[in-house]
């Protein structure tokens, strides 16, 4: 019997072994490598990647018998990008209204699976999608499930939104206006606490609220602030009290200040913010996420193309111009700034030309590629898992062939994606 038992111990230790060994072991030999944006890039490094996740990052190029190197010796190294502003679901075009009515749902899920894995071959492996239909949600859940490829998601679905207010539908004739209504527009503070448990009872991971009118809802119903205080502060704490924050759509001046006041944790766009917005912002540890790409994407159709309504034309040329110097204020007294495009008015898979307005909104390339990476993934709540390579997070690694802290347009084509340690594309 004690033979017996050795032997079942033994057999037990060889397979213990025999799995151990089978997990998918990857060295990456990494030329340079920007480990953790924000601090001095590493040359001559290797990084160990175990099934996923990333087990350690060591000087010199190590090697191991049977074990797979990727070899980036010629390469600058970063981790993988974050997109903290997108709409995986739609692209702005000039059929958008008319694809409103005609597209099924199995049509929005494909584009938004189109859609994420332009983004994810454009180097950006994680996203937060800030508005949409509830497909987003079953991309999400594939991806993360390994059903299909793409990036990692984090999805607010429908906006909160006040009636007749940026987040709603319009333009449309009043039969189809009430077949698209939204059980997220909502009005006072009992309905919008309603609103709010409707959105995360979907699957929200963030609420998303439109604090603000907005450029392309088709109504001219101005920038400006359009929920009342008793109305943000109703969804901030339902919120809360559901373990979700609350990112808010905010142009005006107006409506920034008391979304902020209100307790909302980022603001998206913040076109119009001055000064006295920038202290608030500091004051509640709030995020600016600047989407600069969308306002000069609108602007550009507003004065070269003829598909805009005309209200939307109008807040266009309005908006999208002050975005720049926008930036440049909040980065200039020190407001904390991730990354976002606001893609699907941009092109999916351009994401990365945000970097160039960074930059010449006065950020280093350092400073645009830490908001695109460690700040990012810290405003998404995913700081533990992505954003730096260093043991214990995903392996989500990215390539170029030049140093994008000297030219950050390296950012604009990327030669190297690797997500959770699988390769998604690789130039050589």
């Amino acid at each position: 019997m004690k033979t017996f038992k050795t032997l079942l111990l033994a057999g037990a230790c060889v397979a213990f072994a025999s799995t151990a060994f089978a997990q998918d072991t990857i060295l990456i030999h990494a030329g340079t490598v920007l480990a953790h944006p924000g601090q001095n890039p590493l040359t001559r490094q290797t990084i160990t990647i175990v099934d996923d996740k990333i087990t350690a990052i060591t000087s010199g190029y190590t090697t191991r018998d049977g074990v797979e190197i990727i070899d980036l010796k010629d390469k600058f190294v970063l981790p993988g990008l974050i997109d903290s502003h997108v709409h995986l679901s739609m692209e702005w075009s000039p059929n958008i209204r008319l694809e409103g009515v005609t597209k099924r749902p199995g049509d929005i899920a494909y584009d938004a699976l189109v859609n994420g894995q332009k983004t994810l071959m454009a180097g950006f492996t994680s996203v937060q999608d800030v508005g949409g239909p509830e497909e987003v949600f079953a991309l999400r859940d594939a991806i993360n499930a390994g059903k299909v490829d793409g990036p990692r998601i984090r999805a607010a679905g429908r906006a909160v939104s006040p009636t007749g207010g940026h987040g709603d539908t319009h333009g449309y004739s009043a039969k189809v206006l009430e077949v698209f209504h939204s059980p997220t527009i909502c009005d006072g503070p009992a309905d919008c606490r309603r609103a709010t448990r409707t959105a995360i009872k979907a699957g929200a991971d963030v609420v998303k609220i439109t604090a603000t009118g907005g450029v392309l809802s088709n109504t001219a119903a101005g920038t400006e602030q359009q929920f009342f205080q008793d109305e943000l502060e109703a969804i901030v704490q339902t919120a809360a009290k559901m373990g979700r924050k609350v990112t808010a759509h905010a142009h005006g001046k107006t409506g920034i200040d008391s979304a902020l006041k209100a307790g909302v944790k980022s603001i998206e766009h913040g076109t119009y913010l001055d000064a006295e917005t920038t202290r608030l912002f500091k004051k509640n540890n709030a995020v600016l996420v600047p989407t600069v790409l969308a306002g000069m994407t609108v602007v550009d159709w507003a004065e070269n193309k003829d598909w805009l309504p005309p209200a939307s034309k109008v807040k266009a040329l309005e908006v999208g111009p002050n975005m720049l110097s926008m930036l440049r204020l909040a980065h200039e007294n020190g407001v904390t700034i991730a990354f976002g495009t606001d893609s699907g008015v941009s092109r999916h898979g351009i994401n990365a030309r945000e970097f160039g307005y960074m930059v010449e909104a006065g950020m280093s390339e350092m400073q645009a590629i830490t908001a695109a990476t460690v700040t990012a993934s810290e405003h998404i709540e995913m700081g533990d898992k992505i954003g730096t390579i260093e043991s214990g997070k995903f392996a989500d690694i990215i390539a170029v062939s030049g140093n994008p802290l000297t030219d950050i347009t390296e950012l604009y084509d990327v030669d190297f994606v690797m997500k959770g340690g699988k390769v998604y594309k690789d130039k050589d």
